[in-house]
């Protein structure tokens, strides 16, 4: 569809239930059977919606049900068994603190590494870094190892980083839990402004004030399939109803 930011067709992906985890992209290539064998299960199956330039959607459901498999998906990190997930532009992914940074690089070699990974310039990256490190409020840290930060700390600066990126889609997985009420206000009058830019925000919580805050649709997983998409305040209401209902 013309304009459409993502689309998500008849997405399906499995899982092993041993310690191999994720399928290889050997086992990909030798298997190209769609049936689930002993010890698979499906964490997505038969999902398809479509998200506008703009839009600002948040994914509910229970712990388990493929809220985080399928931000995975959107952004490139996991690959499909069935079906496809279209992407009209780039991404800005705030979905796991840890990726990208290296534990015994600097904050500031942090900085120029990770900004450099997810496409910045180094012009870009040389303009932007002292904004990084003073909305991160690391400037004291500069030096420190990023393996020494402490787990807030180092969601401030991840934080620092995606948002600075200019990409469309704005990625979250539930990372503003962590840190202080103080950073966490200035994150969301952060995303006030990307959403105010005409950003895309996928947006995954456990946290229903920011969901009704910041998403004005909702996609509502239910033992990986998609069970209701709505305005956010239906989908909250009928989470909120089967989740009491047991």
């Amino acid at each position: 569809m013309l304009g459409t930011a993502i689309d998500v067709r008849d997405l399906g992906v499995r899982f092993r239930r041993n310690r191999r985890g994720r399928r290889s992209f050997k086992d990909l290539f030798a298997d190209s059977s769609r049936r689930s064998k002993p010890g698979e299960f499906w964490a997505l199956r038969g999902v398809s919606f479509t998200v506008q330039p703009g839009e600002s959607i948040g994914v509910v459901g229970r712990n388990g049900q493929g809220k985080s498999t399928l931000l995975k998906l959107v952004a490139g990190v996991l690959l499909p068994d069935e079906g496809h997930v279209t992407v009209s532009g780039g991404v800005a992914p705030l979905i796991e603190i840890t990726g990208g940074f290296v534990g015994d690089l600097t904050v500031r070699e942090n900085v120029r590494l990770t900004a450099g990974l997810h496409g910045m310039s180094r012009a870009e990256v040389s303009r932007r870094f002292d904004g990084i490190i003073d909305f991160a409020e690391l400037r004291e840290s500069i030096d420190t190892p990023y393996k020494h930060l402490s787990n807030g700390m180092k969601v401030r600066l991840a934080f620092a980083v995606v948002s600075q990126l200019e990409e469309p889609i704005l990625l979250v997985d539930e990372v503003l839990a962590v840190g202080d009420k103080a950073f966490r206000e200035k994150c969301y009058k952060r995303i006030d402004e990307l959403l105010a830019e005409g950003r895309t925000l996928f947006f995954v919580s456990h946290n229903e004030k920011d969901l009704r805050r910041f998403c004005t649709r909702g996609l509502y997983l239910d033992k990986g399939v998609l069970a209701m998409d709505a305005p956010i305040a239906d989908v909250l209401n009928r989470y909120n109803a089967d989740y009491n209902a047991g």
